[in-house]
């Protein structure tokens, strides 16, 4: 069931797919891949908290937002853009970055709009802000030769302000400087225990950032991105900070 909150709804839908619904528009962060929109997407582990894989093709987002490459999936798009929506998008995605067989930005069906990791823009009545997303040289997320997973320039994080709530996806970043200044009313981290910050690094900036709610996604969705999200929801709250899971 979405997560009501100041006016609007939130909704997670499997791996780093957010359902933002306020009243009169519906924005997309990242949807799609890994089946977790053609109801394919099955646990790694039985009891693993996520959202159910089904086969979900509304196509009523008015906006559609992609961080970075590895969250460009031209059909989970295709599942959930109306007809005249506008897909904001990073603009290094570069296709020919990827294994994956997919269509450019400039092929889609929709007007796109693509962003620098420091933009702001106005899409209809809604004000969106990028953030620098990327590992850092000295954190965890290096492979074996000492270079980020997710480099700096791969991608952006998106604040957006939906009905004057303004919703926080970090993307697939560490925390980084500026994070914790951020104005955010309901922030939605990734808490996977690879490849972004992990749930005791989220638990603290969630603790200096204080924003109105927490609601974490972007885990369990294999084994890879396996995270204690009711450990994670404890830490949130004993720091005072109201949080929810949205795990079906």
């Amino acid at each position: 069931m979405p997560v009501r909150h100041d006016g609007i709804a939130a909704e997670w839908l499997g791996y780093a797919t957010l359902r933002l619904e306020g009243e009169d528009t519906v924005v997309y962060l990242d949807p799609g891949r890994y089946g977790v929109l053609t109801g394919e997407w099955e646990p790694d582990a039985p009891g693993a908290g996520h959202p159910p894989a089904r086969d979900y093709a509304p196509q009523d987002g008015d906006i559609v937002c992609v961080t970075h490459v590895h969250h460009y999936d031209p059909d989970g798009i295709e599942r959930v853009a109306s007809d005249d929506a506008t897909v904001v998008a990073f603009e290094g995605i570069d296709v020919h970055a990827t294994d994956r067989d997919l269509d450019r930005l400039a092929d889609l069906d929709y007007e796109v709009r693509t962003v620098s990791m420091e933009a702001e823009l106005l899409v209809g009545d809604v004000p969106i802000w990028t953030t620098p997303a990327y590992n850092r040289e000295d954190g965890p997320n290096v492979r074996a030769d000492g270079s980020p997973i997710h480099p700096k320039g791969i991608g952006c994080g998106f604040l957006l302000a939906l009905d004057d709530t303004r919703v926080f996806w970090p993307g697939d970043s560490d925390v980084l400087e500026g994070h914790a200044e951020l104005d955010v009313s309901l922030f939605c981290p990734s808490i996977a225990s690879n490849y972004t910050m992990d749930r005791h690094d989220a638990a603290d900036l969630a603790e200096a950032m204080d924003p109105d709610l927490v609601l974490p996604i972007h885990y369990n969705t294999f084994e890879t991105l396996e995270a204690d999200s009711g450990a994670f929801a404890e830490a949130v709250a004993k720091r005072g900070v109201p949080v929810v899971l949205d795990e079906r």
